[in-house]
């Protein structure tokens, strides 16, 4: 595969994320021995699927507020003003900078803000495929992964435990599962 040509099953055009079948999560080391895992809705965004790479983009929106840990008061103190101020910073973006072939799968760059701080961050990028739905919508996935450091996004709250550590690690490993709805 060249590295500006995608996959012939590939739909050139403009994709919509579909919140309902998209998750963003993540994955953080609590009390360095034990990961704990959340979500955070994706609330809007979208795709733009070039006649290369080089015409390709990806622009995605998130709202900090619907963190779920399955753990009320982890979530609340996340929400606060301790970790993502969600109150004052009321949302989290993405926008692509640039998509490359890597293998049969890809690297898509882009700058990402979290808690009002933008960092660049690469993201591995798998292409899932494309289907039609029941409903007749031509639909597209994907799958990314990186690492974070929560701490390149102002992100420093944290205890000492008592032997010796943290109680929130810094690295925070992140999972998307995307699924989009072609655009007329």
């Amino acid at each position: 595969m060249s590295t500006t040509t995608l996959p012939t099953e590939t739909l050139v055009g403009t994709w919509t994320i579909d919140p309902s079948h998209s998750e963003a999560g993540f994955t953080t080391r609590h009390a360095g021995i034990a990961k704990v895992r959340g979500s955070v809705a994706i609330t809007e965004g979208s795709i733009v699927i070039g006649e290369d790479l080089a015409s390709s983009s990806v622009t995605a929106v998130l709202d900090p507020a619907t963190i779920d840990t399955r753990d009320a008061n982890r979530d609340g103190h996340l929400r606060s003003a301790d970790f993502f101020d969600v109150e004052t910073m009321p949302t989290w973006t993405f926008t692509s900078t640039s998509v490359s072939a890597k293998g049969d799968d890809y690297v898509l760059v882009g700058d990402l803000t979290i808690h009002g701080v933008t960092r660049t961050v690469e993201l591995d990028l798998e292409f899932n495929g494309t289907a039609t739905d029941p409903f007749g919508n031509a639909r597209a996935g994907f799958s990314a992964t990186t690492d974070i450091s929560r701490k390149d996004f102002g992100l420093t709250w944290n205890a000492a435990l008592e032997t010796g550590g943290f109680l929130v690690s810094d690295n925070v490993k992140v999972a998307l599962e995307i699924s989009a709805i072609k655009q007329a």
